[in-house]
């Protein structure tokens, strides 16, 4: 046990997959890879694919936040946005 320092851990649990009846190889696969893209996984691992200084992990944090805060802004100075004209063989506009 160390004292005075935490190991942060993520949750690393294994995603396991089992073979239903008649199902081939590749459906197998697919659906491997639908889970590892739902638990975030492949989107981890590209993120963890080169060194990310602590100082970029900052500067690209603030970005998000500021990017974000930007958008709800201009959506609070848009206002309520207007009903869409129905398209081609929608109904008629009323007269």
């Amino acid at each position: 046990m160390w004292r005075g320092t935490q190991v942060r851990r993520e949750h690393s649990l294994a995603i396991r997959i089992k073979a239903r009846s008649g199902e081939g190889s590749e459906q197998m696969l697919r659906r491997f890879k639908k889970l590892c893209e739902k638990e975030g996984l492949t989107k981890d691992i590209k993120r963890k694919e080169f060194y990310e200084k602590p100082s970029e992990r900052r500067r690209r944090a603030a970005r998000k936040t500021f990017n974000r805060r930007l958008k709800e802004g201009m959506e609070a100075l848009a206002g309520p946005m207007k009903p869409k004209r129905p398209g081609p063989g929608g109904p008629p506009p009323p007269r």
